[in-house]
């Protein structure tokens, strides 16, 4: 039965929640169109509207059994901001002097600068994910979906 969003099922043990197909795509398309590579904005202005779109979606579904979903999307989004971050760093010398600021050898960040590659396929590269690991874009301010989620569920 589909009711304000959720899936409410019976199974042995009881009723259990899910959320609802139309919810997750929905909730994925904000974020997608939040973090179009287009928009120009800075990262602390693209992490507040990212920050301020999860924590209302989890406070809501967060009584929903989501773990998988979350993860996943939350891998999802950080290599979204990624590409997003490529995609700032428009010219070639100024991702060598990036990736040289974030610890890259010189060799190594200069043909990793010049590469032909997609957005998307960079972000997924050695590259971006050695200079921008999880740990890294928590720093920077990126909201950890797992462990809200985590947060919300244990109170």
């Amino acid at each position: 039965m589909k009711f304000l969003g959720f899936m409410i099922g019976d199974a042995r043990k009881g009723a259990f929640l899910r959320i609802s197909e139309q919810s997750k795509k929905r909730f994925k398309q904000s974020l997608r169109e939040a973090t179009k590579r287009n928009r120009g904005i800075s990262l602390e202005q693209l992490f507040k509207e990212i920050r301020q779109k999860v924590v209302g979606w989890l406070n809501y579904y967060g009584i929903a059994k989501i773990k998988t979903f979350i993860s996943d999307l939350d891998g999802w989004l950080r290599t979204r901001i990624r590409q997003y971050i490529w995609k700032s760093w428009k010219s070639v010398k100024t991702r060598f002097k990036n990736l040289m600021k974030f610890g890259m050898t010189r060799n190594w960040a200069w043909s990793c600068a010049n590469t032909r590659k997609g957005y998307w396929r960079t972000a997924h590269s050695k590259t971006m994910t050695f200079t921008f690991k999880k740990e890294r874009l928590d720093a920077l301010g990126l909201i950890d979906m797992s462990k809200r989620l985590e947060f919300i569920q244990n109170t």
